[in-house]
């Protein structure tokens, strides 16, 4: 089986091949990430209208260079993937209807793939570890503890009652006057940086329920900064490794509580799986990785490329689906909002 992902949710524009081996492992034949960096610079963040334009613009030609990379035409496929939400509602209306006018020109079958789905199942991808396991999605957009069950079958355990991390890191960034994307800028300050020096808050510390706030936190660096006045160089490092510090501890903390309502409710997990772009942050997937050994349990962390938005993982989605025979028709619509527990299922403390 060899599949087509489309990705254009945010700020990046993908395509990509994955083709499905007998052994039942996934390959990826090529992955073609263009990256919207420079045109949103000047803003500090992502700019909608922008954004959807820059996807327009390059689509085509990114999806005939993943063809050609990967010596294949569009008929030689065996389906076509598109991500249809949750992301900026122009962003995702144009990988959407791409995918549609390539399968229905093709006679292709086509599969509307959930992003998060697609980061939730990236593990399988490039692990081809069994259902269920327990998940962390951790982006700009998102904070979930998920009980993977099965293809479609999630369970939300903990989410964000506020900021989700990655916006936090980037929110934090701005403050400090670091340049876009924030996230990762973060994360190189705090290299450098003496975590130890700002004593900020560990919010929902010890909670019962595994969910996670962050707005706090950011509002103790607001005021911090405020105090330094101009920060200098070695502020803005201690003020980023302290920031990190705090979230870590946040993390591994409702990771604690949440894998513990995973096994009271859906029994031994086959691993913990770490996804979505925050996992890229060096630091945080290390302390993972000592979190998952004290808990006995395989980590699973896949590339820095596959954690941020890539087509490979909506192909991967793709694939999955198709296995099962779910497709979707022309007229399913794009999404801004689509959660992935449909149901919005909650389990704290063993009840639904």
């Amino acid at each position: 089986m060899l599949v087509l992902g489309l990705e254009t949710t945010c700020d990046e524009t993908a395509a990509a091949i994955v083709r499905l081996r007998p052994d039942g492992r996934g390959e990826i034949v090529c992955d073609e990430v263009r990256s919207q960096i420079a045109e949103h610079a000047a803003y500090g963040g992502v700019v909608p209208e922008i954004a959807a334009r820059a996807h327009v613009e390059v689509i085509d030609g990114l999806v005939r260079q993943a063809l050609d990379k990967a010596g294949v035409r569009v008929r030689d496929l065996d389906g076509i993937a598109a991500a249809a939400g949750p992301g900026l509602i122009g962003g995702v209306m144009v990988g959407l209807t791409t995918g549609k006018a390539l399968a229905l020109a093709s006679g292709k079958p086509f599969v509307a793939v959930n992003h998060l789905e697609a980061h939730a199942l990236t593990a399988r991808l490039t692990d081809g570890i069994e259902f269920p396991y327990f998940l962390l999605l951790m982006s700009g957009g998102h904070t979930q503890l998920i009980a993977v069950r099965g293809v479609g079958d999630y369970d939300r355990i903990g989410t964000t009652l506020d900021d989700a991390i990655g916006e936090a890191f980037d929110k934090v960034a701005k403050m400090l006057g670091l340049p876009y994307p924030g996230g990762p800028k973060v994360e190189q300050e705090a290299e450098d940086g003496d975590s130890s020096r700002f004593d900020f808050p560990r919010p929902m510390l010890r909670r019962p329920n595994p969910d996670f706030s962050l707005s706090g936190l950011k509002t103790a660096v607001r005021l911090e900064i405020g105090k330094l006045g101009k920060p200098e160089k070695t502020d803005i490092a201690d003020l980023c490794a302290s920031f990190q510090a705090a979230v870590i501890d946040v993390i591994i903390d409702r990771a604690r509580v949440g894998l513990r309502i995973f096994r009271e409710t859906c029994g031994a997990p086959s691993a913990i799986v770490i996804a979505g772009g925050v996992a890229a942050n060096a630091t945080i997937r290390r302390a993972l990785q000592r979190f998952s050994r004290e808990a006995g349990l395989r980590a699973i962390l896949p590339p820095a490329a596959l954690c941020t938005d890539n087509g490979a993982m909506i192909a991967w989605a793709g694939i999955e689906r198709l296995r099962l025979g779910l497709t979707n028709d022309m007229g399913f619509a794009p999404r801004a909002r689509w959660p992935l527990d449909e149901k919005a299922i909650r389990v704290h403390n063993g009840k639904a």
